[in-house]
């Protein structure tokens, strides 16, 4: 086996995506044959040793890939706070599994777990343009400018700056007693990004449901279920993929 680059055998071995791994190189928590790893350093997982905070790495396991349709009140987190479980405690299978992207703990909805770093980072990084579809309940019923603000995007403060989220698609689905269910298609996914969305406009979000990822919709699972991905849809995540990128 030729070698590789640190950051992909990291990810291939279930350490996180290729970004999450060059950070781990850069921290100084790799070693390779004693010493401290760089961003660029190669190796051969047959030959060399490596190792995480000077614990030898996991070879690299068999790739799993699992659609959970998370409760509300469970972290998507792999580090539940608040004495919340966590989405890795829904799944009783062994070894190791990460969340792709994030779902907060008061939304529910299709979530993917996997320990393919490499699909990890092409699901969650904005520039291969995987789409995230979510039915959402808002109180009362927005008005024609409101729906037009948030499909054109708008300003919200982060930790250190403004940022102006981008367009969305934004369809009203159903009017009712309890209020007004919108359709939301986004490629973007910042931290409570809905919720603030709507508090903005003066909307408030009473539910958050996601119903897609990319190619890969929720169907039928019901709250707390999940199963494995067929090799058939693992296969149209990576050719969305390559249309998406051979543009």
């Amino acid at each position: 086996m030729p070698a590789d680059r640190l950051q992909k055998i990291l990810a291939r071995s279930g350490y996180g995506s290729r970004r999450a791994c060059e950070t781990l190189i850069i921290d100084g928590r790799i070693h390779v044959n004693g010493k401290i790893a760089t961003i660029g350093d190669r190796a051969n997982i047959n030959k060399d040793s490596i190792t995480i905070d000077h614990k030898m790495i996991n070879c690299p396991e068999k790739l799993i890939y699992i659609m959970l349709n998370k409760p509300r009140g469970i972290e998507s987190t792999l580090k539940p706070q608040n004495n919340r479980n966590g989405v890795r405690e829904l799944i009783n299978l062994p070894g190791r599994l990460y969340p792709v992207g994030r779902l907060d703990a008061d939304s529910e909805g299709l979530i993917l777990l996997t320990n393919d770093g490499k699909l990890t980072e092409k699901l969650t990084h904005a520039r291969y343009g995987h789409e995230k579809e979510y039915m959402v309940l808002v109180d009362g019923y927005p008005d024609t400018s409101q729906i037009y603000t948030w499909r054109r995007g708008i300003i919200l403060d982060d930790t250190y700056q403004q940022i102006k989220t981008a367009r969305a698609k934004v369809y009203i689905n159903k009017k009712g007693a309890s209020g007004t269910w919108l359709q939301i298609i986004m490629h973007e996914g910042r931290k409570r990004q809905i919720r603030r969305t709507g508090q903005a406009l003066g909307l408030r979000v009473k539910r958050i449901l996601r119903t897609r990822v990319s190619t890969l919709k929720l169907g039928g699972l019901k709250p707390g279920e999940w199963r494995k991905l067929t090799d058939k849809e693992v296969q149209r995540l990576y050719d969305y993929k390559i249309r998406k990128t051979s543009k």
